[in-house]
């Protein structure tokens, strides 16, 4: 191999003289070029941005995928270049033993009926969840990667260029210094009064000439070096106020994933809703004669998803007429009287806001009585609060005695 050895020599000489003025630096021994204000702030914003990004990545890593051996094996395979295999979400694979259960218990019992139908719901809560993990990936990982493995590599690049310019040129400044020193003393030793040797007096007038071509040569070399620095700090500098486009453009990731986890929850939401509805309406044949209902607090309605997200997702009843017998005229709610037995304490778990005249509006916490009537939908309730008397849905109440 040829090695073109005066570079080699150039590039170790160079080396040899940051590592001084380094080591001098650390000592107190040197004095060392300070950047601005405004350009240690930017290297500060950056430098948040760089370590903070790194947090906020790390940590939706482990919410998408809490899985620490999963996580580590997506990683060996991104740096492969190869595609990560297919992963069952924990939803997909409980709905599996779920239906594997049912199959073997009986799928016509009432227990293996049940589990059907659960592992139908969790199924779909998997395939939201891996939605929701696709898209996370791609509108919010993949540009906080990019930035770190991209913008952040060639500003901490041009940042290690810079340190190494401003090296360079507090080395010429501390030689110009050494210079002038040296070419100050040689002048006034040059002109001492010379003794009876010829030779002493032109020994010291040609070290003066030596020093002030030595102090020429380092002037020139610091000036060239100025120039370098000067360049390299603006290159730097650009990159660094680069950094708020990268926040502009991480603001809006951000809102993606708010907008993907929106939309992940109000489908998890409206599947455990119908799943509930499901289950009620299969209690009340198991159980005749029983409330249909939950003392568990059921999930309120998002208040973040959109009217029709929102319209979509709100439980809706029968009309007035339908709480009444086929062949009979609709009854005003006024005009039914609760029955002798049958009425019950309830809590309301959530406000709930009456969609109609026919429905009961809910605060929060507070106590009613409800009853139901025959014929009537297992999803609603009569319910009466002094004399005022409505609709109520059954998930938004808390059944006490």
């Amino acid at each position: 191999m040829d090695f073109n050895m005066k570079k080699l020599a150039s590039d170790a000489g160079i080396f040899f003289t940051r590592a001084v003025q380094f080591t001098e630096e650390k000592f107190g021994q040197a004095e060392k070029t300070e950047l601005d204000a405004q350009f240690e702030n930017l290297l500060a914003r950056a430098d948040s941005t760089k370590n903070w990004t790194e947090k906020i990545l790390r940590q939706t890593e482990v919410l998408l995928q809490p899985n620490p051996s999963a996580r580590v094996e997506e990683f060996l395979y991104e740096k492969l270049d190869r595609k990560v295999p297919s992963r069952v979400t924990n939803g997909e694979l409980l709905a599996q033993y779920m239906a594997e259960a049912a199959s073997e218990l009986g799928p016509t019992t009432p227990y293996g009926k049940t589990l059907i139908k659960v592992a139908e719901a969790e199924k779909r809560l998997g395939a939201a969840e891996r939605d929701f993990i696709h898209t996370a990936s791609i509108n919010f990982l993949t540009p906080l990667r990019t930035f770190l493995e991209g913008d952040w590599k060639t500003i901490s690049k041009e940042r290690r260029l810079l340190h190494n310019r401003r090296l360079d040129l507090d080395a010429c400044k501390a030689r110009l210094k050494k210079a002038k020193a040296a070419e100050a003393k040689a002048t006034c030793e040059g002109d001492t009064v010379p003794d009876f040797q010829e030779t002493r007096p032109r020994n010291y007038i040609l070290s003066a000439s030596a020093s002030a071509l030595w102090n020429d040569e380092a002037d020139k070399e610091l000036r060239v070096a100025q120039t370098e620095f000067d360049r390299q700090a603006e290159v730097t500098r650009l990159l660094l106020e680069g950094i708020s486009s990268t926040h502009v453009n991480h603001l809006r990731c951000l809102h993606e994933f708010v907008e993907s986890q929106t939309t992940y929850y109000a489908q998890c939401y409206r599947h455990m809703l119908d799943l509930q509805k499901q289950l009620g309406s299969s209690q009340g044949a198991i159980f005749p004669g029983t409330f249909v209902g939950t003392t568990e607090p059921a999930s309120p309605p998002l208040s973040s998803t959109s009217p029709t997200t929102a319209a979509a997702t709100m439980p809706v009843g029968p009309s007035v007429a339908g709480l009444a017998p086929p062949g009979e005229a609709a009854l005003c709610l006024e005009e039914v009287a609760p029955p002798a037995s049958g009425t019950r304490k309830a809590r309301v778990l959530y406000d709930y806001e009456a969609a109609d005249s026919s429905e009961l509006a809910l605060l929060a916490d507070e106590l009613i009585t409800v009853y139901s009537l025959p014929g009537m939908d297992p999803d609603w309730l009569i319910g009466e609060r002094g004399n005022k008397k409505g609709k109520v849905p059954v998930t938004y109440l808390e059944l006490l005695s």
